[in-house]
């Protein structure tokens, strides 16, 4: 038996991009440790390249998106929208959790991609992560970014949880 771990991202900034890259990066070095790469593997996909197959062949699921204008960027509510009914009740009870790249909040971003998975039944097991910017004039927001030591951790942290709690099912 195999599970897989689906990260799904989008990056303007790429910033959710390297969230996303890193809690790979994490995930995978968890699973080596554990002696489990060749069981779990660990996939990670953009928004716009993610479809209905990928989310029901997965086992739990890691959402890294930005905040726009208190929201969700549109490439990845576009995802949700495009997969939503497709894959309804039967993803429920799958394990995921997200990062949120923001500029000032990221609490909108959050609740919204939550409210998502809370429809798709699917079980939050680690708090969403708001990594926050501090970018408020245009050409702050719209710059390429760069994370601080400790967002690097804490998605690399947040993969590794994940690929630990997908092992649970290989036993």
């Amino acid at each position: 038996m195999t599970v897989r771990l689906l990260i799904v991202w989008h990056s303007r900034t790429r910033a959710s991009e390297q969230l996303a890259f890193f809690a790979a990066q994490g995930a995978q070095e968890v699973l080596e440790e554990l002696q489990l790469l060749a069981r779990c593997h660990v996939v990670c996909k953009t928004a716009t390249q993610t479809h209905a197959d990928d989310l029901l062949q997965a086992a739990g699921y890691l959402f890294c998106a930005p905040e726009n204008l208190g929201s969700l960027s549109g490439e990845m509510k576009a995802f949700f929208d495009r997969n939503y009914y497709a894959v309804l009740d039967q993803l429920n009870g799958r394990p995921y959790s997200a990062m949120i790249s923001a500029g000032s909040a990221g609490t909108g971003a959050a609740q919204q991609l939550e409210s998502i998975c809370t429809g798709w039944r699917l079980q939050r097991i680690y708090p969403t992560a708001i990594v926050l910017f501090d970018a408020q004039l245009p050409a702050d927001i719209l710059a390429p970014k760069t994370l601080s030591p400790q967002a690097i951790a804490q998605a690399k942290e947040l993969g590794g949880l994940l690929a630990a709690q997908l092992s649970l099912q290989l036993d």
